[in-house]
């Protein structure tokens, strides 16, 4: 699995952690991703989609 929103792309980006003595070290900062059901082309499916694209309903979920 991708860690990739289905709508918008988002994706992991890499950055570094900078600790109090400026010590740099490499990270990965991740979206936050939820597994919801959507429908997609009018078919009910299970996808990886960022909280961000379900709270501004870029998205069509599903019903239970």
């Amino acid at each position: 699995m991708s860690y990739k929103c289905f709508s918008c792309g988002k994706k992991a980006v890499v950055g570094m952690t900078v600790s109090h003595s400026m010590r740099h070290t490499k990270r990965l900062f991740k979206p936050n991703l939820q597994r919801v059901s959507i429908l997609v082309k009018g078919k009910k499916k299970r996808e990886y989609v960022c909280t961000k694209c379900l709270k501004a309903n870029k998205v069509a979920k599903a019903p239970c």
